[in-house]
């Protein structure tokens, strides 16, 4: 058995910082499941069992069952008729309903946050577009964009919103394949960026709005065209 009663060869050994982490053992047993779908070390169509998970993650099966359930409200996980757990796929309809919530919900981010932010704010935005004009491949690049779009969220200062884009950026990290793959994208996306996070610093609600809905409806026209191949 490894540390804190976790066996060895356990898919879960690298998100021991969540298992041992604060909260309940539901609440912990659902981080450490999140993180394993939303990063692929649990990909879709992966059938989710109590005990075998319970073992892996060194506790009983009741918070195993607790967990799989809070994520089935999440959307990351189904509950078949028979009451057995696998891990959701994503679908072109999954992803095209993602994007028409995303765009909606991030402009209305943007709005708030032009109208909330702090220096602070403005300073992170700062650093986190200075760490992508120096991002070398697609995969940094699309996770320096999540936290990009969470400093905005977070400048927005609204509970509710930000709640529900947690829940967006949980089904865009499932999509795979990263838009900045695109010839091209990671210059053009900077450059929606650093439009917005202008109008933003300068107070420009409708503009930020306009920006950001702007920039997910070019993100959902890419995301099509890599899911038809053309």
């Amino acid at each position: 058995m490894g540390g804190h009663g976790m066996p060895e060869g356990s898919r879960f050994a690298g998100y021991s910082r969540l298992l041992f982490g604060s909260g309940s053992a539901s609440e912990r047993a659902a981080a450490v499941l999140r993180e394993a779908i939303l990063d692929g070390t649990l990909p879709p169509a992966t059938w989710l069992r109590e005990t075998e998970l319970a073992r892996e993650l060194g506790m009983s099966r009741t918070p195993v069952r607790e967990a799989l359930k809070r994520l089935a409200a999440e959307g990351l996980v189904e509950i078949t008729a028979r009451q057995a757990a696998v891990v959701a796929q994503m679908t072109m309809e999954d992803i095209l309903e993602v994007y028409a919530v995303r765009e909606n919900l991030e402009g209305l981010a943007a709005r708030l946050a032009a109208k909330n932010r702090t220096r602070e704010h403005l300073e992170r935005l700062g650093e986190v577009l200075f760490l992508m004009e120096r991002a070398e491949d697609p995969v940094e690049l699309a996770t320096l964009n999540l936290r990009f779009h969470r400093v905005i969220r977070e400048a927005a200062r609204n509970r509710y919103l930000d709640r529900f884009l947690a829940h967006i950026e949980y089904a865009v990290r499932r999509f795979g394949r990263t838009t900045f793959e695109v010839a091209g994208r990671p210059e053009e996306a900077l450059q929606e960026h650093r439009r917005l996070v202008e109008a933003i610093a300068a107070g420009d609600a409708g503009e930020a709005e306009r920006l950001a809905a702007e920039h997910m409806r070019r993100a959902r026209e890419l995301r099509l065209r890599m899911l038809l191949g053309s």
